[in-house]
């Protein structure tokens, strides 16, 4: 992504989540002929029981979206026993992969989705699983990414879906959207961040060997080819501009004029595109910045306020209340007691080995005479057989 956090967030009201729907459970839907590697990624972040090591745990179901086996990468066959019938009881429904975004996916699992979505689940689709969440109608009028190499062809063939192609991940509330491969983690690992914090998010990404939060976007990726009038878009280039100049104390109307829109139009159009007003999308934003340097940085509260854009810690302190219901104090305090938490564990973890070591010290010296007599027993035996033998 191209600003200082590692998704494009809206705060979207979706319904309550029914009661036969369990938040803690993830079904992935999978299909014939995706690829693997994207096809993995969901399965690998929220399929392994990690609870021993500290962090969060997730009921995976990988469900079949069609007949199975599926063939998929290299001749690989997968099968499971989980069908479409098992993601009715499922709080978050993923869609990693899909295999070509000409072909409309199998109406059964559109349907699985359309009924998830009414039914308040949250809705991921990763890569070219976007389009199986467009062809379902969960995308119109909302903002999404995909694969760099496909933003063109999912805006021409979903003109009410705002693309963004710069983004590795864009978050409407109900529904998350991932960019193309890797970028599969990046999503995965905000829905860890969104559910459970920063600090397990970060915890996670560090047991997987992946960089938390990575900058830049797809746009070091852009072929020359992709159409510039995507790409020049006025409300996700006046996004990536605010994305860009989080710590300058910026407006709306500075926002619109970057759109080179009346402020009415741009509220109107940036409302169309994100679900949420610009403002509350901005102060967002602000606060997601605020936060990473709260957990990253030992900067006094007042920098923090001021880096963040927010002009005051007055009103850096509203806005936290709002968002987040706690103050910047008592998220700092909270996060270094998680991150003091690790510490503790990893010294128990040491002073255990050094126990150890000293122990296994003990025993080798009091074990050591006993070689020692053996030792030089074994040096005078040769003697005396010898002497036998001659005799």
């Amino acid at each position: 992504m191209s600003g200082p956090s590692a998704a494009v967030s809206a705060t979207a009201s979706a319904p309550r989540l029914a009661q036969n729907r369990d938040r803690g459970t993830i079904a992935v839907i999978l299909f014939q002929n995706a690829p693997l590697f994207e096809s993995s990624i969901p399965l690998t972040v929220f399929g392994v029981d990690r609870r021993g090591q500290g962090l969060p745990y997730y009921r995976l179901l990988a469900c079949m979206g069609e007949a199975g086996p599926l063939p998929t990468t290299g001749g690989i066959l997968m099968a499971t026993p989980y069908g479409l019938a098992a993601a009715d009881a499922a709080g978050t429904l993923i869609v990693p992969a899909w295999r070509a975004p000409a072909e409309r996916p199998p109406e059964p699992a559109l349907a699985t989705l359309r009924r998830a979505a009414k039914e308040g689940a949250r809705v991921v689709g990763l890569d070219l699983g976007v389009f199986v969440l467009a062809a379902a109608g969960l995308l119109d009028d909302r903002s999404a990414t995909t694969h760099w190499m496909y933003a063109p062809t999912l805006s021409r063939r979903h003109p009410r879906i705002r693309v963004q192609p710069r983004e590795l991940c864009v978050d409407m509330g109900q529904y998350i959207t991932g960019a193309g491969a890797a970028a599969g983690f990046d999503a995965c690992l905000h829905i860890v961040r969104r559910d459970h914090g920063a600090q397990s998010a970060a915890s996670l990404a560090r047991r997987l060997v992946f960089p938390i939060g990575r900058r830049g976007g797809q746009a070091p990726y852009f072929d020359a080819e992709l159409p510039e009038e995507l790409l020049g878009d006025p409300i996700a280039e006046a996004m990536a501009w605010a994305l860009d100049h989080l710590t300058e104390p910026f407006d709306v109307d500075m926002m619109a004029e970057r759109a080179s829109l009346s402020r009415r139009s741009f509220d109107r159009r940036f409302r169309s595109a994100t679900g949420s007003a610009p403002l509350q999308w901005l102060n967002a934003q602000r606060v997601m910045y605020a936060q990473r340097m709260l957990e990253s940085t030992d900067l006094p509260m007042d920098q923090v306020a001021l880096r963040s854009g927010f002009g005051s810690l007055v009103a850096m302190r509203g806005h936290f209340r709002r968002h987040l219901s706690t103050s910047p104090t008592a998220y700092r305090q909270a996060f270094r007691g998680v991150l003091a938490g690790d510490e503790s564990a990893q010294q128990e973890q040491q002073q255990q080995q050094e126990q150890q070591r000293q122990q296994q010290q003990q025993q080798q010296r009091s074990v050591q005479p006993s070689l020692d007599a053996q030792s030089a027993e074994h040096q005078q035996s040769p003697a005396g057989f010898n002497a036998r033998d001659g005799a």
